[in-house]
């Protein structure tokens, strides 16, 4: 999709890829299907699991239905009403626990203990990465000769996916990870080369909460040219924007693309630019506004 205003004051053509009208409302379907659809029968026998705030348990709960297998997600306390419901609706198990990282990985790995579930995690995963990395694929090949890129970072997955795929078709496409300000490991991490876990993230972009995995990260520091952050009021500003203008949902993790734009935070002026809104799965009874 396109958008008249924000292309005339940004003087750039923007390209939206919008993975908010992906099967269960994002693009996580695409690492949790190629991830849950490469395991050997042995390896699924005794079903999957996997820890997530919302998104990608959603991914794994439906790609295990289409498969026949069991599934369990794990899921913080805070997670989103509405993602937990949709979960269950799909028919997996869900497993509350703390809301940290420490807590979603206790949980999964006595779970996995006690069952022989096959673990598929959210992003520290190259079936998963790979999967994702089919959404910049996809926009290269409907759109020639972009010029940069802009990808929502939490985990790695999508950002380290994007940057295999931008770099074997378009090699000197600028590639840029944006995150919220209250999770920023990924921006430390690239600052200091090596993984900085926050203890308590703090963004309403819930999607975007968890820490950079470590087989991501390596794609990530020798592949992606920068990663910048954007306030959790500039991440609803945006998100509202995207609402009113394009008259389509996105979820606030969709949203911090759009803010860096709109921040002024990436020279795009003239340039042919690809922006992944990630999702739109949003509990319409909690708005931001």
């Amino acid at each position: 999709m396109r958008c008249t205003q924000l292309e005339e004051m940004l003087s750039a053509k923007i390209f939206f890829k919008c993975e908010n009208f992906q099967e269960m409302g994002a693009f996580k379907i695409r690492g949790a299907s190629n991830a849950i659809f490469s395991l050997s029968g042995e390896a699924v026998k005794n079903g999957v699991a996997t820890h997530s705030s919302g998104n990608h348990g959603t991914a794994v709960a439906l790609a295990a239905k289409r498969r026949g297998v069991p599934a369990c997600v794990v899921m913080p306390e805070n997670a989103s009403a509405l993602k937990k419901r949709t979960v269950a609706e799909y028919g997996a198990k869900i497993i509350g626990c703390e809301s940290t990282m420490t807590g979603r990985e206790t949980a999964l790995a006595r779970y996995v203990a006690a069952t022989g579930a096959a673990v598929v995690h959210p992003y520290n995963d190259l079936a998963v990465m790979a999967g994702q990395g089919t959404v910049a694929l996809e926009l290269h090949e409907e759109v020639p000769d972009l010029e940069v890129i802009l990808v929502p970072v939490g985990g790695g997955g999508l950002l380290s996916g994007t940057a295999v795929a931008s770099r074997g078709l378009r090699p000197n496409c600028r590639i840029i990870g944006v995150e919220p300000l209250g999770a920023d490991d990924a921006w430390r991490a690239l600052k200091t080369g090596h993984i900085e876990a926050l203890a308590h993230p703090d963004t309403i972009a819930d999607g975007l909460r968890a820490t950079l995995g470590p087989l991501p990260f390596a794609v990530i520091r020798e592949q992606v040219d920068d990663i910048m952050r954007v306030s959790d009021k500039a991440i609803i500003s945006a998100m509202r924007y995207v609402w009113e203008r394009m008259k389509i949902i996105i979820e606030p993790s969709s949203a911090v693309v759009v803010a860096a734009l709109r921040e002024g935070l990436v020279e795009v002026k003239g340039r042919r630019v690809g922006v992944i809104l990630t999702g739109g799965n949003v509990d319409l009874d909690h708005l931001p506004w």
